[in-house]
C-alpha cells in the first residue's frame, strides 16, 4: 500500500507542478487545491497507519503469547486474521481506486491543466481510498479482537 500511496502522491504532484490554474464552468482550481488534496489523503492514510499499525501488532502479539505460538506456529495461525476474502476485496478496491487516480496522470507540459472536475474526481476517489484502508483495518483488528476472545 506504501507503493500505491507514493504512486498517487506523485501524480498528484505532477498534475499541480505545471502551477496553472485550470478552468471549469468559470471556477478556478489552483496547485495549491491539488496539493491540499494530495496533504490530506497523504495524513489520513499515514494517521491510519500510525494509530492501527502498534496496536494490530500489539493485539496480534497477545495473541501469540495467549496461544503459546512458537514463532513458525504464528505465522502460519496468523495468516487468516490478515489474509480473507474481505481483506482481499478491500485491497482490490484499494487497487482499482489508485489505478483510476494514477490513470489520468499521463499528461505532458504542452497539454492542458487538469480541470476543477479532476480534481473533483480525485477528492472523491481519495477519500473512497482512505475510507477502503479504515474498513480494512476495522475489520481485521475485529478478527485478532475475537480470537483473543476464545
Amino acid at each position: 500500500m506504501r507503493t500505491q500511496f507514493c504512486a498517487v502522491v506523485a501524480l498528484l504532484l505532477a498534475l499541480t507542478g505545471a502551477g496553472r490554474t485550470a478552468l471549469a464552468q468559470g471556477a478556478a482550481c489552483a496547485k495549491s487545491d491539488f496539493e491540499a488534496v494530495v496533504n490530506a489523503a497523504g495524513a489520513a492514510l499515514r494517521d491510519l497507519a500510525q494509530q492501527n499499525t502498534p496496536m494490530f501488532q500489539a493485539k496480534l502479539r497477545e495473541l501469540k503469547d495467549k496461544r503459546s505460538w512458537t514463532n513458525d506456529e504464528f505465522v502460519k495461525q496468523a495468516e487468516p486474521l490478515v489474509r480473507d476474502e474481505t481483506i482481499a476485496g478491500f485491497d482490490k478496491k484499494s487497487e482499482e481506486l489508485v489505478a483510476r487516480i494514477t490513470g489520468g496522470g499521463g499528461r505532458s507540459d504542452s497539454e492542458p491543466a487538469p480541470d476543477c472536475a479532476v480534481l473533483t474526481g480525485l477528492q472523491a476517489d481519495l477519500k473512497l481510498l482512505v475510507e477502503t484502508q479504515q474498513a480494512k483495518w476495522t475489520h481485521m483488528l475485529a478478527k485478532v479482537q475475537q480470537e483473543l476472545g476464545k
